[in-house]
């Protein structure tokens, strides 16, 4: 089966009527990041410090968590499926890395024990989902449950310490004035930007996403596809995972908790769709972005916690919201 054929199965965007087609453009290309930059214009004027060196840094170090992992979420909900048991993944592996770390004296290892149970994790998602043909959304709903139960269990029902003081180097090993959790991410949006956009890897997940039976008939191996994008979820969300102790200095069971709605927040408000089939990377940057601006600011402007709360779910309504408009657009509503 060539590729093009395999591309050609993607989702199609019929013609639609009701809006200009130079407004219609602008909507589907740069209106997100014209969203951005008069909201990061607004933020630098009437926010205090918000446009200091120092809080830019902090910025792009907030988002590292929410940003890597939305590059591998935006394969997820391109193949049309759903994973909300990163944040336990998260905690899993940091709890793993810290535990093996202490234990056997060696960072390498620690490190290499996090992510794999990440990466375990991710793949007996994809195994159970792919295989059983169970509901993403239930699957990984009882995984977020059991995996957070692991971490209880690995770190013993509290935080776990680290002994081996090197392990703290890999959350603040500073590289042309960035930390390592920040070229992590930025790695994380390069290496998928190439894979959604470049390989044939990237075209068969949009295509199984935009009609997972056109795809299998065309040659795709759709079980295999989903195990695989599964576990990439599962090894990033490990590393971040890793990543994050490292900065926190210990395991912690119970970090982490509702980060897969921030996660899913920032990939459908950079316009990848529920539904599966349309995902673009840089609109997964600019929505982390987003997501990240509006946190800082409220921070620096003091915004109490409950109150942040209820913006953080007004940001996910819209961005769903702002999805099924979409999809009502491309089906000529």
């Amino acid at each position: 089966m060539s590729q093009d054929k395999i591309a050609s199965m993607a989702p199609v965007e019929p013609a639609r009527s009701g809006l200009p087609k130079p407004l219609r453009t602008l909507l589907d290309t740069s209106g997100l990041i014209a969203v951005f930059v008069l909201l990061f214009a607004g933020l630098a004027i009437f926010v205090p410090d918000f446009l200091t060196g120092r809080n830019i840094v902090g910025l792009l170090l907030s988002v590292t968590l929410i940003g890597s992992i939305a590059t591998t979420m935006m394969m997820v909900l391109a193949l049309g499926e759903v994973d909300l048991s990163v944040a336990s993944i998260v905690a899993l592996a940091g709890v793993v890395a810290a535990v093996v770390t202490s234990a056997s004296g060696s960072v390498t290892i620690g490190v290499m024990g996090g992510i794999a149970a990440g990466a375990a994790v991710g793949a007996f998602n994809g195994f159970v989902v792919a295989r059983f043909g169970i509901n993403s959304l239930i699957a990984t709903l009882a995984a977020m449950e059991f995996v957070r139960g692991l971490a209880y269990i690995t770190s013993g029902g509290d935080a776990v310490m680290i002994t081996v003081p090197e392990f703290f180097d890999l959350g603040s090993a500073v590289f042309l004035g960035l930390t390592l959790p920040v070229w992590t991410m930025i790695a994380c949006f390069i290496v998928f930007g190439i894979i959604l956009n470049m390989t044939s890897f990237g075209r068969n997940t949009l295509a199984t996403g935009g009609n997972a039976e056109a795809a299998s008939l065309a040659g795709v191996n759709v079980r295999k596809l989903k195990i695989t994008v599964f576990a990439l979820q599962g090894l990033i969300a490990g590393i971040a995972g890793v990543l994050l102790t490292s900065r926190m200095g210990l395991g912690d069971p119970n970090t982490s908790q509702g980060l897969e709605l921030a996660v899913i927040s920032a990939c459908v408000l950079g316009g990848v769709s529920l539904s599966g089939g349309v995902a673009s990377i840089t609109g997964v940057l600019v929505g982390v972005l987003i997501m990240g601006c509006v946190q800082n600011a409220m921070g620096l402007l003091n915004v109490p916690t409950f109150y942040q709360y209820l913006v953080r779910g007004a940001i996910l309504l819209l961005a769903v919201m702002f999805d099924r408009w979409k999809q009502t657009r491309r089906a000529g509503g």
